[in-house]
């Protein structure tokens, strides 16, 4: 702008000097009228420019000032519109950070409900398959043995004894009128805790056979308990030694679907997670980590999922 306003000055500093150095080169012999008119002409001309050039300078000026003006004012607004985008888009994330924040939690009480009801499955079908079981029991204890006859009876086409009583038995019979052997005693159950005891020192000892015998009869005999779910998940990690995967899998679904409480369930989750993977099922081992990360926080298993996740290069919350 300041170089744009000392132009016209300049101009007019040329001109001047240009009616100066005309006055100085007329030539001396004209008559005093004559330079005399000529130099007022030569002025008024002059002045004339000078007005031009003041007019000229006033009109640049005026428009300098309007453009000076009116790029103030667009720079203001653009800045003001950058300032808005910026807040916008800032607002824009915090309420896709809070949305995906509500979906993950929604998403985690869905599942701790759907676990829950799963868990309540399982165990009402477990309570179904006892009952059936000692209803079965009870059955073959009050049936009586097959080819028994009761007391006072017969066989078919014999003949009761001349002159005795037929309500006594025959020589050579048991006592009770029944003629069969007495039925067998059915097995019986091993102890818990010491069966549990023991399986858990074969496994610390790598007596992986002699363990899983243990730890399957802890579950055989004792399918309600909460050392069953233990011994579930101690099974899981003998098949996993012999890198028997999908065995291993197997078991560690029996721990979080039907013990899902137990103290083992985040390490049935993690080890599930590892087993996946190991079989190339990438997709399905992560969302095994993640539903760690989700249902137990805090534990050290989702500490070691979260090492896991971010060691292969994946996000630990899915966008």
């Amino acid at each position: 702008m300041g170089v744009s306003m000392q132009r016209p000055r300049t101009a007019r500093f040329r001109l001047l000097a240009a009616a100066v150095f005309a006055l100085v080169l007329l030539p001396s012999g004209l008559p005093a009228h004559a330079v005399s008119k000529e130099i007022i002409e030569l002025q008024t001309q002059v002045q004339q420019l000078l007005d031009m050039v003041q007019r000229l300078q006033s009109t640049l000026d005026q428009r300098f000032g309007v453009l000076q003006n009116l790029a103030q004012q667009t720079a203001d607004q653009a800045s003001q519109m950058s300032t808005a985008v910026t807040a916008l888009q800032q607002k824009l994330n915090t309420q896709n950070d809070n949305i995906s924040g509500k979906l993950d939690a929604t998403s985690g009480q869905i599942q701790s409900l759907n676990d829950s009801v799963d868990e309540l499955k399982s165990r009402i079908n477990k309570l179904d398959k006892t009952v059936q079981d000692l209803q079965t029991q009870l059955q073959t204890l009050q049936s009586p043995p097959p080819g028994a006859q009761p007391a006072g009876s017969a066989a078919p086409g014999a003949m009761p004894p001349q002159g005795g009583d037929a309500s006594q038995p025959a020589p050579g019979q048991p006592q009770g009128g029944f003629g069969a052997a007495p039925a067998p005693a059915t097995s019986q159950a091993p102890p818990l805790q010491d069966t549990f005891q023991a399986a858990l020192r074969d496994y610390n000892a790598a007596r992986y056979q002699l363990a899983q015998s243990e730890f399957q009869d802890v579950v055989h005999y004792y399918p309600l308990d909460d050392l069953a779910g233990t011994s579930q998940f101690y099974l899981g990690e003998i098949a996993y030694q012999k890198q028997d995967y999908q065995s291993a899998i197997n078991a560690y679904n029996a721990v979080l679907e039907g013990f899902s409480g137990n103290a083992k369930a985040p390490a049935a989750q993690l080890h599930k997670g590892y087993a996946l993977l190991a079989t190339d099922k990438r997709e399905a081992g992560i969302r095994e980590l993640r539903l760690l990360i989700q249902r137990h926080p805090q534990t050290p298993e989702a500490a070691r999922a979260r090492s896991k996740l971010n060691g292969m290069g994946v996000r630990i919350n899915p966008r």
